[in-house]
């Protein structure tokens, strides 16, 4: 690694954070994270065991009193200091990311950018958890409604976005009065680390929030969900571990939000402006390289602009720069590792050995990396793989279609729900797809949705609950009925 990159990794604790203090697991064990674009292992950070969990977990339970007793406005006060902190300190953490994770530095740097938006949005948030008063219908009683913290708090993040889920999920619980156990991936560890030493610069009181960094993932939360404290359960990753998590936390009750995988449609009429649809193609496909929930999976364009279509992506999709993210002009990095890259082109296999075209791409990219070429591929029939799986990868597949509504029921023709993009400028078409299409949210004429501000979340096998906006915090606060009688 050059220089810079080993000072910035070497500033990171690699150890556990429980109680406000850092210390290395409780059996000594460590586990490798790997630089995805060379192979090269950056480091060793500690490997949480399940006695390690139950000290935090201890220590959550034993902080949540306090905590949920501090001023809603001081509780915001620390979010606000650590937005700013990691504003200051966007060009470290931006590359600590892409070194861990893979992304080019430009993008990470807009990860860490919209990170801190959710410390901030929460921050301003803090203050405005409600209530209500009301007499009751026939004039005996009043009734006095309030929220309280749900209690300590399970968090369970990706590798894809390794700072923004974490504070998208940090952000509203602090903000309630929650305190938290945050499991951040394996393959992304430092990042986590690093929000978690900014959190307690920022002056957040010992015990509210842990860290624990563990390749035994399962092993590490079942017993925590199963133990009775934690009292809510927030997960970030795969539908097929988000059902696991669901069965363990129907145990003991537990509040769960749940951010699950995604298979989005993205539909271009022949109406639309094809210019901005070849552009938010891009913005929705090849965000964080593909690997998000909300990249348009299934691209499916109608028959008579397909052909131009196919040919302008395949344009822009052929001149990005492929290679290690910190290097200058990079524009996709590697995938996150070789399981991903075999994924990926086995997709690409199945659906060219059912007739789709290769127009660009098709192939593992050069260099000791994960890397896999931007493809675009043409004429994929709807019984291929693509149309079903999640690819999470630099892969296009263009799908034509003739009318509306066979455009709805192949984009509804999924168990996943979480986001749909619809290009086209008739107003009608507009609203009347965006109200067809069965997910929670969907970009009109836009290819990115994600927002602070926003609601973000799906349905069907997508998920339960919402992320972020005026709801966010509801996900970690409980409501309260007091009735007040002999008046």
């Amino acid at each position: 690694m050059a220089e810079r990159e080993t000072q910035v990794v070497e500033r990171v604790a690699k150890q556990l954070f429980i109680g406000g203090s850092w210390r290395d697991a409780a059996g000594g064990a460590t586990f490798k994270v790997e630089d995805p674009s060379t192979r090269a292992v950056l480091c060793e950070v500690a490997d949480a065991s399940v006695e390690d969990a139950f000290a935090a977990l201890d220590a959550a339970a034993a902080a949540q009193p306090a905590w949920a007793a501090w001023a809603p406005r001081d509780r915001g006060e620390v979010l606000r200091r650590a937005y700013e902190l990691l504003m200051e300190r966007q060009d470290d953490l931006a590359l600590l990311m892409t070194l861990e994770m893979g992304k080019p530095l430009a993008e990470a740097k807009g990860e860490i950018a919209y990170a801190a938006e959710f410390l901030r949005w929460f921050s301003e948030e803090a203050v405005r958890i409600g209530g209500d008063y009301a007499v009751s219908p026939n004039g005996q009683s009043r009734f006095l409604i309030m929220r309280q913290p749900v209690g300590p708090s399970m968090l369970i993040t990706p590798w894809n976005f390794p700072m923004a889920m974490g504070t998208r999920k940090i952000g509203p619980a602090i903000a309630a009065g929650c305190t938290m156990v945050l499991k951040p991936a394996q393959q992304t560890p430092l990042s986590a680390l690093a929000l978690a030493d900014i959190l307690r610069e920022a002056g957040l009181p010992e015990g509210v929030l842990s860290v624990l960094p563990t390749s035994d993932a399962g092993g590490v939360t079942e017993p925590l969900l199963r133990d009775g404290r934690i009292r809510k359960l927030s997960f970030t990753g795969s539908t097929a571990v988000g059902r696991k998590l669901l069965e363990q936390s129907a145990e003991q009750v537990l509040r769960t939000s749940m951010e699950l995988g995604g298979n989005a449609p993205f539909l271009v009429f022949d109406d639309a402006d094809l210019d901005a649809a070849v552009e938010g193609a891009m913005q929705a496909k090849m965000r964080n390289i593909g690997e998000a929930c909300t990249a348009a999976n299934r691209m499916y364009v109608q028959s008579g602009i397909a052909p131009e279509f196919a040919r302008r992506l395949s344009e822009r999709m052929g001149a990005l720069k492929l290679g290690r993210g910190t290097e200058p002009d990079v524009q996709v990095g590697p995938l996150i590792d070789a399981r991903a890259r075999e994924k990926v082109q086995g997709l690409v296999d199945d659906a060219v050995g059912r007739g789709a075209r290769v127009l660009v791409g098709g192939a593992p990219g050069e260099g000791g990396g994960y890397f896999y070429l931007p493809t675009v591929l043409a004429d994929v029939p709807q019984s291929s793989e693509l149309s079903t799986t999640e690819i999470f990868g630099p892969v296009a597949p263009i799908i034509p279609f003739d009318t509306e509504d066979e455009a709805l029921a192949a984009a509804n023709d999924t168990e996943y729900g979480l986001v749909s993009y619809v290009y086209t400028q008739n107003l009608n078409r507009a609203l009347r797809v965006s109200e067809a299409l069965e997910t929670g949210m969907v970009g009109l004429n836009q290819g990115i949705v994600s927002n602070p501000a926003a609601p973000f979340g799906g349905v069907k096998h997508s998920g339960l609950g919402r992320e972020g906006g005026r709801v966010g915090i509801d996900e970690f606060l409980e409501t309260k009925y007091i009735g007040l009688g002999g008046l």
